[in-house]
């Protein structure tokens, strides 16, 4: 499989990019350049390899998710220079 320039002129028409002549022969090699690498790989015998959804072994890196015990409402509130019942008062700042 390889790109022409119509291939180059009808990507840059999807993505709604502008080439000169010069430009387009140059993206149409380097396209044609990326596709012969991908061509290489696919050479590769990779049928005992197994896919990879994640690069990391690593399966779960996140904490339990255990209920522990919080500061009090009352602990939380001490510092506050204002406070109405249970909840910290903050001057309004949306008019």
């Amino acid at each position: 499989m390889s790109v022409t320039i119509k291939d180059v002129e009808y990507i840059a028409t999807l993505a709604k990019l502008r080439f000169n002549e010069r430009e387009k022969e140059k993206m149409t090699s380097e396209l044609n350049t990326i596709l012969h690498y991908v061509e290489q790989l696919n050479e590769c015998d990779t049928t005992h390899v197994e896919p990879l959804a994640n690069m990391n072994d690593r399966t779960n890196v996140l904490r339990k998710d255990e209920v522990i015990p919080s500061i009090p409402n009352e602990d939380a509130l001490k510092n506050a220079p204002d406070s109405q019942e249970r909840f910290f008062k903050v001057p309004k700042v949306i008019g």
